[in-house]
């Protein structure tokens, strides 16, 4: 079994501040500082794991699900047959790849153990522990070789990360020439009909279903917070190119709720694990 990665001596104070806090909500991403937000971000999916999946399921009203099988199947494996899943969580989108593509096998990496711990548990009952490896790692310093994946994926995940741009020039250093980087992600949705609605549901009904189900509803407040602040789908894609991402595409789903963003490692760079 992996040992479980350490907060640092800042991320421990700030996890205490919160728990003995009286708020009912964590700090907004615009007053915390990049160590606290990593912080906080390992104190919320460390006490959510058990209904992690349910959550997800219910409060999306099971678009999840659909958003991941739209991701997978435009995923293309060409070269190494692999798959690398950053912030995987308990692994669902490692797993819908390796349902639909039975030729691969799946990386799926997380800096949170309890999640990984979940994710094994669910891959070993459906029978694909051989495909899917997990390991407690960091999205920031990736601990694998240059050119390893064809696809480089992330659901979910990169709004939790401070430092986007190093992600993203992770997944590319581990991608190989004319590979995938993909991320999956929330994003506030900008039809103007919906957005009233969606405003109210994610600031005021989602925080209250939270609290049926969860002990720490808290952090169902900050993943309003995080998606409102979360650049549009435009911003994104030009921030992927600006980190040397190609051809970068914007699949919006569900009235604009998630967007898919996929682009292209420029297969130029044939010796370079990164632009």
């Amino acid at each position: 079994m992996r040992t479980p990665i350490r907060f640092s001596s800042a991320e421990s104070k700030f996890c205490l501040k919160m728990k003995i806090s009286e708020s009912n909500k964590y700090p907004s991403v615009k007053k915390v500082s990049d160590e606290e937000r990593i912080g906080m971000v390992k104190e919320i999916f460390s006490t959510i794991t058990g209904r992690y999946d349910f959550l997800n399921h219910f409060l999306s009203l099971r678009r999840d699900i659909a958003w991941r099988r739209f991701t997978v199947k435009k995923m293309n494996f060409f070269k190494t047959k692999r798959l690398l899943d950053i912030a995987c969580g308990t692994g669902d989108l490692s797993i819908n790849a390796c349902l639909e593509h039975e030729a691969i096998s799946a990386a799926a990496a997380d800096f949170v153990y309890p999640m990984i711990k979940v994710g094994q548990d669910k891959v070993k009952k459906i029978g694909l522990s051989g495909r899917i490896y997990f390991l407690q790692g960091n999205a920031l310093s990736l601990p694998f070789e240059d050119n390893s994946f064809d696809v480089s994926a992330m659901a979910f995940g990169i709004r939790n990360i401070p430092q986007k741009a190093q992600a993203l020039k992770e997944m590319l250093r581990v991608t190989v020439p004319g590979g995938q980087i993909m991320i999956l992600e929330m994003t506030f949705i900008q039809n103007r009909l919906f957005k009233l609605f969606y405003y109210i549901y994610l600031n005021f009904l989602l925080p209250l279903l939270a609290k049926i189900f969860s002990k720490n509803a808290a952090a169902y407040y900050y993943l309003a917070d995080s998606i409102m602040n979360f650049p549009s789908p435009e911003e994104f894609a030009a921030f992927m190119r600006e980190n040397g991402i190609v051809a970068v595409k914007i699949y919006p789903r569900t009235f604009g709720i998630a967007c898919l963003y996929a682009g292209i490692k420029d297969s130029s760079n044939q010796d370079k694990g990164c632009l």
